[in-house]
């Protein structure tokens, strides 16, 4: 499936909802990494030619709920057409277009809004504020270019995501 492409205004508009669903996954990885930990410590303790202990059995269950719930919010982000790439920083890309070439606009969690940005193939290393005036682009009405400027300051509440259905955090209605 090709990937949503998005201004830096709609990215910036679907950030209540992406915040929302990245503060979970990043609250849940750390519970998922205590699980598998524990059952490692298990299975070194265990004899191997008796299959795994209840406890194991226990913890199995355990970690594969979370990675259920991990993988929900995961699919989330994809409905809205952006891309998890960090547990660590809570790190989420949104395909966009700067000056005609494919970019990422970047966001981590605690960032207020989108400011920075990065070529698709270089990742977080290659990210940069962006500048204030984004791109130019011909206008499709025989008005000439036109300068898109930035507008990060504003939060609003997205629209539907395309595709429908139930998600867990409650996506509305504009």
């Amino acid at each position: 499936m090709p990937p949503k492409y998005f201004t830096l205004d709609q990215a910036n508009r679907t950030l209540p909802l992406v915040r929302r669903i990245v503060a979970d996954l990043t609250a849940l990885h750390p519970a998922w990494r205590d699980l598998v930990a524990r059952y490692e410590l298990a299975a070194a303790q265990a004899r191997p030619d008796w299959g795994e202990s209840p406890e194991q059995l226990a913890l199995r269950e355990e970690i594969e709920a979370v990675a259920r719930k991990i993988n929900a919010y995961i699919q989330e982000l994809e409905q809205v057409g952006c891309v998890f790439k960090g547990f660590s920083e809570g790190l989420v890309d949104f395909y966009g277009k700067l000056d005609g070439r494919d970019i990422c606009w970047c966001w981590k969690l605690g960032e207020e809004r989108i400011d920075h940005w990065h070529d698709v193939k270089a990742g977080f290393a290659g990210r940069q504020p962006i500048p204030t005036v984004v791109g130019r682009e011909g206008g499709g009405g025989g008005g000439g270019p036109h300068v898109w400027l930035v507008d990060a300051g504003a939060i609003c509440r997205a629209g539907p995501v395309a595709g429908g259905g139930q998600r867990h955090h409650g996506r509305g209605q504009p």
